[in-house]
């Protein structure tokens, strides 16, 4: 029996528990000597041990001893291997007991057969006792995949059915069962491992069919560009998984064949050779191929792949200007506006920061005139001017600008000479405005200046130092019209008297605005604002306040304060004086005034008692201007009679307001005849309603045509359908009072009080036109008639003449079964020739 070391470990040793049987270093048990065994079997105890981890491992093996006459000797049974192994238990190491396994099995993929085919042999040491039956279970035997194993169960030979792939399957784990005819354990289950022996059948797939990588121009020899990976589903631990690579091709082959190199294990591509230039090549297509078999060209498999690597920029370029000057114009006092357009050539990278170029102005604008902006799309630069320039100061200006990138240029790489240029811009004169040299100007006069008077020179001055231009002067805003201008010189006078108390004047200060305009082409003009601080003057007498007031009749606490207003600023406001007159001398009879301060003081009475009504008190005020001005004003003072509490009472107040009790009732009776008057009207109203309303008609409701909705139940059916009596349009049941009238026309709404009106006659003889002629004559009758009312009624026309050979509509109507010729209706009018139609047609 050999015993394999499955943990791997070197220089593992063995012992027996018998001084019969040894075990070699390689695992392999012997008998130390001859021996005659004298049982049937023999169970023996190895122990193997690891000085270097102290592990410890126990197995039994049991022999059976077979019959000389057959075997001449002892033959160990070879199919069952004990394999060791280690357990740890909570007390040290243990020993578990196994009675039967099989080594590991090895099954070469793609085997070609045939099939069954046998792998192992599995058999218990009890088979000569007992009828055994063998059986596996787990994956590829009773479990997906199916049936990949099966086994003889009587003589226990298990075989492989079909071909291996090991890249779909490396290895399988069975358990082999040995039971009795009746299904009863007899061994305990064995496990059989099956491992699947690779072979070269596939070959090395790139992850990406094509690798994209960059590197810098001008990069230096062994710099990293990327790297390739291909994997091979075979084996990697042996030489039909290893993958090596190498480069096939390179194109374009510039500068050199042989650019980029790549490690054959690691499949990391780098630069070989110096010369990398984007500028002349900007992209390289490398083909790799990767082998298994370690490379081997004749024995592998190789597949290949595509690496495209691009040649980035960097900044070895600097830009340059295309021509050594530029020039440009521009007038003067414009910003914003573009003079000239740099033009520079960069090979480098368009739309790079190596390419995207950056202008400075190094000398001739110290003042700041100009910037120079980068066109986003062209890359030029344009001089634009950002702070307006004078004709007058700079007639032309001489810059010299410098171009670079947006990035700094590469190790090594110098500024060229031709970064640098010169512009030359041009100033054109153009007509400016006039400008007042000083605005706002603010001068400072008393108010009340008479007019004429010469205020100051507000004078324009012209830029424009080398036209021959004059300046004429005019008002643009003079609120209040107080002031001219002289249109040559600009010297300004009053128009009217300045008033500081004016609502055009807004903190003591009046604003107007001029206007300067020159004679240029175009003509140009220019404002300025003239101030005028206007110093107070004592012009403006105070005024009292307030100008009406109540007080009670009995002299009490109850008391009037006074003050005044004024107009004027301080020093000529207060304090004020306030004071009775002398005349009339009532006023200081009844009146007292006492002094507060300088601002106010009290009215109030002299006598005991003063009748209730309106008074009008004089009092003079005076304010301290210089010379002080004084104003006498009115007060007027309402005395009332007073409650407990110093408040005039409601009629105390009426009586105040200077109506007597005579003129209260006078004013209460009048309210009384309006009111009975109004009552009065509205009764007569609501009467004469009622009466109109309960006037009876001549006339039947029904014959009432005003107003009056008329339903018709029937609908015809056309001109079929019109056999109907004509002669009750005209001749209705409820008019029997009217048709037994005199002839003529008839109302039938209302009945005539006076002498009827005389109605034309229709002729006796017949005419095409006098049927309208007859009807236009009535019309004119009816509206002269003076008993007409004011609505429009119905007119009767129930008479037509004596003699007349077409009769009344009604008589056609009767004379239906007659033989009538109604011919001549034909004449009167398409209205009648329906008439005609229905009667003269041979209708019933």
């Amino acid at each position: 029996v050999k015993f394999n070391n499955c943990a791997g470990n070197k220089g593992v040793r063995y012992e027996t528990n018998s001084l019969d049987f040894k075990v070699r270093a390689d695992g392999t048990l012997y008998a130390a000597h001859h021996l005659q065994v004298p049982s049937k079997q023999l169970i023996l105890v190895v122990t193997a041990w690891d000085p270097q981890t102290l592990g410890r491992w126990e197995a039994m093996v049991r022999f059976l001893v077979a019959e000389k006459s057959q075997h001449n000797g002892h033959k160990q049974q070879s199919d069952t291997l004990l394999p060791w192994r280690q357990h740890q238990s909570a007390n040290g190491l243990r020993r578990q007991k196994r009675d039967w396994v099989i080594p590991p099995i090895n099954v070469p993929e793609n085997s070609r057969g045939p099939f069954p085919q046998q792998l192992v042999r599995i058999r218990s040491d009890k088979d000569k006792e007992i009828h055994i039956r063998y059986s596996i279970t787990g994956v590829g035997a009773d479990q997906p995949p199916m049936e990949v194993f099966n086994i003889d169960p009587v003589s226990g030979r298990m075989y492989v059915t079909r071909p291996m792939d090991r890249e779909e399957r490396a290895s399988y784990h069975l358990r082999a069962h040995a039971v009795d005819m009746n299904g009863n354990k007899v061994e305990n289950p064995i496990d059989l491992y099956i491992y699947v022996i690779d072979m070269n059948d596939n070959r090395p797939e790139f992850i990406n069919q094509v690798y994209n990588g960059s590197v810098d121009e001008g990069s230096k020899p062994g710099t990293y560009v990327m790297t390739v990976t291909a994997n091979d589903a075979d084996d990697g631990t042996t030489a039909n998984g290893m993958v090596r690579y190498r480069i096939v091709t390179q194109t374009p082959q510039s500068p050199s064949q042989n650019m980029f190199t790549i490690n054959s294990e690691t499949g990391d591509i780098v630069t070989v050779a110096a010369g990398l230039d984007r500028e002349k090549v900007q992209q390289y297509i490398v083909i790799v191929q990767a082998t298994d078999m370690e490379g081997n060209l004749n024995y592998g498999l190789s597949n290949t792949a595509t690496a495209i690597i691009t040649v980035t920029d960097v900044n070895d370029n600097p830009p340059e200007f295309t021509t050594s000057t530029y020039s440009g114009e521009v007038p003067e006092n414009r910003v914003e506006v573009v003079v000239a357009n740099l033009t520079v050539m960069d090979r480098d990278q368009p739309h790079s920061p190596n390419w995207n170029a950056i202008y400075r102005i190094i000398s001739g604008d110290p003042s700041g005139h100009f910037t120079i902006r980068t066109d986003p799309v062209t890359n030029e630069g344009m001089v634009t001017v950002v702070k307006a320039v004078d004709y007058e100061m700079n007639r032309a200006f001489m810059l010299t600008v410098m171009v670079s990138n947006q990035a700094p240029l590469a190790s090594g790489i110098q500024m060229s000479f031709q970064s640098t240029a010169g512009v030359t811009i041009s100033v054109t004169d153009v007509n400016e405005a006039p400008y007042f040299p000083t605005n706002h100007k603010l001068i400072r006069l008393e108010e009340g200046v008479p007019t004429g008077t010469v205020l100051t020179t507000f004078s324009a001055v012209d830029p424009d130092r080398f036209m021959q231009q004059a300046v004429r002067y005019s008002k643009l805003s003079d609120p209040a019209n107080w002031l001219n201008i002289n249109a040559t010189n600009g010297q300004i006078t009053t128009a009217a008297v300045l008033d500081r108390e004016s609502d055009y004047i807004k903190n003591n200060v009046y604003e107007a605005t001029f206007l300067a305009a020159d004679n240029g082409i175009p003509p140009a003009s220019g404002t300025g604002t003239l101030q005028i601080y206007l110093i107070d003057i004592n012009d403006n007498a105070p005024e009292l306040l307030p100008k009406e007031a109540q007080i009670c009749e009995k002299p009490n606490l109850n008391v009037i304060n006074i003050t005044a207003a004024d107009a004027d600023i301080d020093p000529n406001v207060g304090p004020f004086v306030f004071e009775l007159p002398s005349v009339p001398s009532a006023v200081r009879k009844n009146w007292t005034i006492t002094r507060l301060n300088g601002d106010y003081a009290q009215l109030s009475l002299r006598i005991m008692y003063l009748e209730a009504g309106v008074y009008d008190v004089p009092i003079i005020v005076t304010d301290s201007g210089n010379p002080p001005l004084y104003n006498t004003s009115v007060i007027k003072v309402k005395v009332c009679p007073c409650d407990e509490n110093g408040d005039c009472t409601t009629i105390g107040a009426v009586a105040a307001a200077g109506l007597g009790t005579g003129a209260i009732i006078a004013i209460l009776i009048c309210i009384i005849i309006l009111l009975t008057m109004v009552l009065l009207f509205v009764v007569w109203m609501k009467r004469r309603e009622k009466e109109r309303h309960t006037k009876q008609l001549l006339i039947d409701p029904e014959d009432d045509v005003r107003d009056n909705i008329l339903k018709y139940d029937e609908e015809g059916g056309g001109e079929e359908d019109q056999d109907y009596d004509l002669s009750q349009l005209q001749q209705p049941e409820t008019m029997d009072h009217v048709l037994n009238k005199t002839p003529g026309v008839r109302r039938v709404d209302e009945r005539p009080i006076g002498a009827e009106p005389q109605y034309p006659i229709r002729p006796v003889i017949p005419h095409p036109g006098d049927i309208g002629d007859f009807i236009n004559e009535g019309l004119r009758a009816a509206d002269n008639d003076p008993t007409a009312p004011p609505y429009d009624s119905l007119l009767v026309f129930d008479y037509e003449g004596s003699g007349s050979t077409a009769g009344s509509v009604s008589s056609l109507n009767s004379s239906s079964s007659g033989d009538q010729d109604y011919d001549y209706l034909n004449d009167w009018g398409p209205r009648f020739k329906k008439l005609a139609d229905m009667y003269g047609g041979g209708e019933e």
